[in-house]
């Protein structure tokens, strides 16, 4: 199993095969627009430019279950997002990460990488580095910065 098996949807409704992303180096966001770290956008979309024609990819996923930080719905939500923070990057629709409504595919990462002290993602913009096959090969706190995961894309688009 891996990332590549699951299915996932656009802001419009529209499914999509995460099979799309086979031999990419994929970054999985969980994002919401009111929270304290959405600045992080920013440096997410400067990775996506700066790396993109290199095969790689951020993938976010609104979630609204820290704090009611993202309350909009997935179209005000994508406009948000391009409009205050100039992200190109995909953006899909509003997922839960956590709880029994938890989408497959957090499920998986959560179950593939563990956090410090349990499983469970603790707040927005928990980050997942996925390899050109589709395995999970890292995990990053909220409070670590785009500019810090840098190195490790780097490595993984070398490969």
């Amino acid at each position: 199993m891996s990332v590549h098996d699951f299915t996932v949807s656009k802001p419009n409704g529209e499914e999509v095969s995460l099979e799309l992303y086979k031999g990419k180096v994929v970054l999985i966001v969980n994002t919401a627009t009111k929270c304290g770290l959405a600045p992080q956008f920013k440096g997410l979309e400067e990775l996506y430019q700066r790396y993109h024609e290199e095969q790689f990819v951020v993938l976010g996923f609104p979630c609204n279950q820290f704090m009611n930080q993202e309350p909009v719905t997935d179209q005000q939500m994508e406009e948000t997002c391009q409009i205050n923070f100039g992200v190109t990057f995909p953006l899909f629709a509003k997922v839960n990460v956590n709880g029994s409504h938890a989408h497959p595919l957090f499920q998986y990462l959560k179950k593939e990488k563990k956090g410090v002290l349990s499983s469970e993602i603790k707040w927005n913009f928990t980050k997942f580095l996925i390899d050109r096959n589709g395995n999970v090969v890292e995990r990053y706190a909220p409070t670590v910065s785009p500019e810090k995961i840098e190195d490790d894309i780097k490595e993984l688009l070398s490969k």
